[in-house]
């Protein structure tokens, strides 16, 4: 769907029509239920997340930016809600059982610690995506978390390759700059990846 489209029927969602809050599900949900379903592989709590993205998107509508990309905004929603679905509820894996059964306490402590960690990290990851630029956060969800590749991002946005590829070289300098900027972030970063950033 155009931007340019896009832009109208959010408008009209904002004013409170239903339709054009229909027309928005039926343009996003089937690539939203494909893109956390890439991450989880749980059909039941990806449709409930997909669910419950729509309903925060329906309750803040009026609060999102159209200057940005709607996609961008609703996939970034799902996302944290998947996380922390999959924090809250993730069981041990069957390695884990095996620790836990051997010395429970150790084994416990070692999946909290790396849940824990990933939470960390990728919170760490989203508040540096603040640094970029409104393209380049796009880009970055789209090639990163959306698992595109640079030509289907080209095509998507009406860009050059080279241009894509651009974008990301700089979003990623921008983003390793925002994280040594802050010896507290560099730290955290050493800490749950176990190099200096």
């Amino acid at each position: 769907m155009e931007q340019s489209l896009e832009q109208r029927i959010i408008r009209r969602a904002k004013e409170g029509e239903a339709e054009a809050f229909t027309e928005l599900i039926q343009e996003h949900q089937g690539r939203l239920f494909g893109f956390l379903f890439r991450m989880c592989r749980n059909r039941e709590l990806c449709e409930d997340i997909v669910q419950d993205a729509f309903v925060r998107v329906l309750r803040n509508i009026e609060r999102f930016d159209e200057r940005y990309r709607f996609s961008t905004w609703l996939f970034t929603i799902a996302r944290r809600l998947l996380l922390n679905a999959l924090q809250k509820h993730r069981p041990l894996s069957e390695s884990e059982w095996v620790e836990s059964w051997e010395s429970p306490t150790r084994g416990q402590l070692e999946a909290a610690s790396a849940r824990e960690g990933h939470v960390r990290l990728s919170t760490l990851l989203d508040d540096a995506m603040g640094a970029l630029s409104p393209i380049q956060r796009e880009i970055v969800v789209l090639y990163h978390h959306n698992n595109h590749s640079v030509t289907e991002i080209s095509n998507l946005l009406a860009m050059p390759a080279g241009t894509i590829k651009s974008h990301l070289y700089r979003a990623r300098g921008r983003m390793r700059d925002w994280i040594s900027a802050d010896t507290r972030m560099r730290s955290c970063v050493a800490e749950l990846l176990g190099e200096v950033a």
